[in-house]
């Protein structure tokens, strides 16, 4: 298996792509930790995981939370013992036009995706160092690369400040093991995206953007987290993958 005797922590793990990432990573080997704000959905991937054979444990948390984070990650290693992988996987969608973002909209926005990110890599670089290396998976978007007009601005600045901290953070970090990578996803079908699915024509714009002619499932995603999250990537730190049928080819 590809993650046997791993430890992962996935942030934003009570559904969408964090519990398919979850769930696919328990095939795998590793014993998981699942932390989200939506206790009860969280609760439901935990039992489902543990009741396929797998081990896992939901904490909640909000991820803007310096004092949630140091819990989860206290409680991660008291149950497991080490933590050799931190998967940033929890966001919000903004869809609000620039002149008509609020400073709290914009505060809610950067306080789950980038300072959430910036907080979980504070509180596991400690317990990684300690298990000898790590691999940290940061999920931007193909929004931390370039602007696309139906998502907010916010959103888009909100997932480029990951995509460079994520490479800030690789380089600090190489000499003692701990690797650090990006994964951009395209348009994927998630609970966070089902303000789409109620407009067929929404839906069909998204599709006819991408080139492989379909949204993605949060599978295309786990699988790629999946292979930075594992050691067949140990020479991979500082990279961007992109998972988006296409999307930014053209």
């Amino acid at each position: 298996m590809r993650l046997e005797n791993k430890v992962a922590f996935i942030s934003g793990g009570a559904r969408g792509m964090g519990a398919a990432e979850a769930k696919i990573f328990a095939q795998e080997g590793a014993k998981v930790v699942i932390g989200d704000v939506l206790d009860e959905d969280g609760r439901k991937t935990e039992a489902a995981i543990n009741d396929l054979g797998g081990e896992c444990l939901f904490v909640h948390l909000d991820v803007s939370s310096e004092e949630n984070w140091t819990s989860a990650i206290t409680e991660t290693v008291s149950r497991f013992g080490k933590l050799d992988i931190l998967v940033n996987n929890a966001g919000v969608v903004s869809r609000v036009e620039l002149e008509d973002i609020t400073v709290n909209e914009w505060d809610r926005v950067m306080d789950v995706n980038a300072k959430g990110v910036f907080l979980g890599t504070k509180a596991t670089i400690p317990e990684m160092r300690k298990a000898g290396g790590g691999s940290i998976v940061n999920i931007s978007s193909i929004s931390g690369i370039a602007g696309q007009s139906y998502v907010s601005a916010v959103y888009n600045a909100s997932k480029g400040a990951v995509r460079i901290f994520t490479k800030s953070t690789a380089i600090q970090y190489a000499p003692e093991g701990i690797r650090a990578n990006s994964i951009h996803p395209g348009p994927i079908d998630t609970p966070m995206t089902d303000f789409r699915q109620g407009d067929p024509a929404a839906v069909a714009e998204s599709i006819a953007r991408v080139p492989i002619g379909r949204t993605g499932q949060p599978e295309d995603v786990a699988y790629g987290v999946l292979y930075l999250a594992s050691d067949e990537s140990s020479f991979v730190t500082g990279s961007e993958l992109v998972i988006d049928g296409g999307f930014l080819a053209q």
